[in-house]
């Protein structure tokens, strides 16, 4: 019998508080290149999450997986950390790096991986706004 794989995607949301800030760097240069993003009392952002799940359907349910469980694992492991949260004070993994969405799509995988079986593939879409969002698959590259 031939086996698919298939996609399916569970589509979350949370609300968050960041600043864009490199400590690095003067105040001047942070501001120049985070602009409205660096501003010291922070601001927020409604994001949207996308979870994606690839893999064979199963032939007793018909399921790649179920959504029920995704759905739990996506609230258990992020939006109970993430939502209503100050990302730079209250997400440890952004204590020394950057919450850009860049970096925030890449933890958000981190902290979904172990709870996806290793045979489906993960692809996570966080969109900071309509029209800006970042895609992690798990990619990595080697510099």
């Amino acid at each position: 019998m031939k086996k698919h794989k298939v996609a399916v995607t569970r589509h979350e949301h949370f609300s968050a508080a960041h600043r864009l800030h490199n400590p690095a760097w003067d105040e001047a240069t942070n501001r120049r290149l985070f602009g409205l993003c660096n501003l010291p009392n922070y601001h927020g952002h409604n994001y949207e999450l996308k979870v994606k799940v690839c893999g064979p359907i199963d032939s007793e349910t018909g399921f790649v997986m179920d959504m029920k469980i995704l759905s739990d694992l996506i609230q258990k492991y992020v939006l109970t950390v993430f939502d209503h949260k100050n990302l730079n004070i209250d997400i440890e993994a952004f204590k020394e790096l950057n919450p850009t969405a860049e970096n925030i799509v890449v933890v958000i995988y981190d902290l979904l991986r172990p709870h996806i079986p290793q045979a489906y593939d993960l692809f996570i879409r966080l969109y900071e706004t309509p029209r800006n969002y970042a895609d992690y698959w798990g990619e990595s590259i080697n510099e």
